[in-house]
């Protein structure tokens, strides 16, 4: 994947960045060895683009089917308010469901898109039901359940 241009970003930090979103756990030495640097120049690329918010984090890429949680549905949302003061207290309480995987303003016909991932349809039903549809300012939800995931950006 194409990483943006940002003037402040060389060759260098793109390749780094690279590596790193291929194998986060790479080390120091392995990494400058790829990128064609010695060890404590990229040790200080790296240190930096984390400082800066380039590099967000590192984390597990877990498989969720074996966690039980393969069930995966995008729901769209519209809200009845959207002034500022509502979008922000929808943000705000959406961020509190730990099904929601994902959450994105999209400029359509709704409002919102969630990706959600459940156990299975009954458990996505509370959660749609209970959770979502409680959410400050929600007219109206409509569901797509993903049958097959070809490519996840988690992978």
């Amino acid at each position: 994947m194409e990483i943006p241009f940002d003037s402040e970003i060389d060759p260098f930090d793109r390749k780094i960045i690279d590596v790193l979103r291929q194998d986060g756990r790479i080390s120091i030495t392995d990494l400058a060895q790829r990128v064609g640097l010695s060890k404590t120049p990229c040790q200080v690329r790296v240190k930096r683009l984390v400082t800066s918010g380039t590099i967000r984090g590192f984390r597990a890429i877990v498989d969720p089917a074996r966690l039980g949680l393969d069930h995966v549905a995008f729901a769209e949302v519209k809200l009845s308010d959207t002034r500022e003061e509502a979008l922000e207290a929808f943000r705000r309480a959406v961020l509190k469901i730990p099904e929601v995987e994902e959450c994105h303003m999209i400029a359509s016909s709704f409002d919102y898109l969630l990706k959600v991932r459940t156990a299975n349809i009954r458990r996505y039903r509370e959660v749609l039901g209970e959770r979502i549809s409680a959410l400050p300012h929600v007219a109206s939800t409509s569901t797509f359940v993903a049958m097959e995931t070809i490519r996840d950006a988690s992978t």
